[in-house]
């Protein structure tokens, strides 16, 4: 895919933090091209009109209305712009992040189970296996996810609420869902953005680019408490990572 140049400085947009983002930016960037375009379009018509159409000169009211080809030809040159921006820019990032995943023995993984009002984060330790979880099992103090204490997987794997920490330059595959209502995993840096559906598994992925910490938002209004609801991503290299991880497991914060 053609590489595509950081312009969110220029754009007033938060920071490219991901592989994928400068094309978002790029698309973003033309179809306000294209808005501000048809603005000063429609405004030098509007004027226009304001003195071909004046009272002085039409004292008598038309009622047959304006005849001529220019509107179609504006209407043409439209759609051809937003069929550009579509097939051009649109469809092949969308295909790349729905279709194209990384392989998952190679891709640093995770699950986000949503609730109101957090993130829960799931690791799965250092044999890379996430132990089952059981509904019936969840217990809001001490075991948010409902994992499941018996099954081997699950002995070394973490549990954090709001912390979620990825290496950069690694491609990262989250399995989104959510616990009760619709919430929103949005992250502003990376370009991503996806609802967690209850009774669904959303997987999505992203490779982010730049190290440090930036805030997980729910975009979607999910409750009287929905403004709090709010996390934090840190963006490290990858043994800061298994460093973090191995020693939250060590002060007893895993399952």
């Amino acid at each position: 895919m053609f590489e595509f140049l950081d312009i969110s400085e220029y754009m007033g947009m938060p920071a490219a933090g991901s592989a994928h983002a400068p094309m978002v930016d790029y698309m973003m960037a033309l179809v306000h091209w294209l808005m501000f375009v048809l603005l000063a379009g429609w405004g030098v018509y509007f004027i226009y009109v304001l003195f071909r159409f004046r009272a002085g000169k039409n004292p008598k009211a038309s009622y047959e209305g304006a005849v001529g080809k220019y509107s179609k030809v504006q209407e043409a040159v439209v759609i051809l712009a937003e069929s550009a921006l579509l097939v051009g820019f649109a469809f092949p990032v969308w295909g790349q992040l729905k279709n194209d995943f990384p392989a998952e023995n190679t891709a640093f993984e995770v699950h986000i189970i949503a609730e109101q009002f957090q993130w829960n984060i799931h690791y799965p330790g250092e044999d890379g296996k996430f132990g089952s979880r059981d509904i019936h099992l969840i217990d809001l103090a001490t075991n948010p996810i409902g994992l499941d204490e018996s099954d081997p997987a699950g002995d070394d794997d973490l549990v954090m609420v709001n912390e979620l920490h990825l290496p950069v330059d690694r491609d990262v595959i989250i399995q989104l869902s959510t616990k009760d209502v619709i919430h929103s995993f949005g992250v502003p840096e990376f370009r991503v953005k996806q609802d967690a559906i209850p009774g669904l598994v959303i997987p999505i992925w992203f490779t982010p680019t730049l190290e440090g910490e930036f805030e997980i938002a729910c975009a979607q209004l999910c409750g009287l408490a929905h403004y709090r609801m709010r996390g934090y991503v840190t963006v490290e290299e990858q043994g800061v990572v298994d460093s973090w991880i191995r020693q939250m497991i060590e002060e007893g914060a895993a399952f």
